[in-house]
């Protein structure tokens, strides 16, 4: 299905415009009623996984709601939460005294936790993360 012409779609990358021409030459060169390649569809949905539904459906020239399916069919993406990128961080084991912090972990849809310190002693937060983030949902 498509949701506008070409010239009326906006480029949002070098990435989206390139697929959005392979795109285009394949639908002016397809015999009718033919489906899209495969191809050109796992394109569009790790486009899709980057940049979000909409705005590569917009890019596209695809139906919104055939890409959502699409993407939902190839499972959760890789990363915890599809867009964040994950840092490491160093913690400093040395509180001074009186002072606090709080740690919190969230893994989106799922769970949360906070780990609120109070004194110089430090918690073993890496056995803490480590349950946290491979503890199924």
């Amino acid at each position: 299905m498509r949701i506008s012409e070409p010239s009326t779609r906006p480029v949002v990358c070098a990435r989206l415009d390139a697929v959005r021409q392979r795109i285009e030459s394949w639908r002016q060169t397809r015999p009718p009623r033919t489906r899209m390649p495969d191809v050109l569809w796992a394109s569009a949905v790790e486009l899709a996984r980057e940049y979000g539904l909409s705005r590569t459906a917009r890019a596209l020239g695809l139906g919104y709601y055939t890409l959502q399916k699409r993407v939902a069919a190839t499972g959760p993406s890789e990363s915890p939460a599809a867009g964040v990128q994950s840092a490491f961080v160093e913690l400093i084991p040395v509180i001074p005294a009186g002072a606090e912090c709080t740690v919190e972990l969230e893994r989106p849809g799922e769970a949360t936790m906070r780990i609120h310190i109070k004194s110089a002693a430090l918690p073993d937060l890496e056995a803490l993360t480590r349950m946290f983030w491979s503890a199924q949902a």
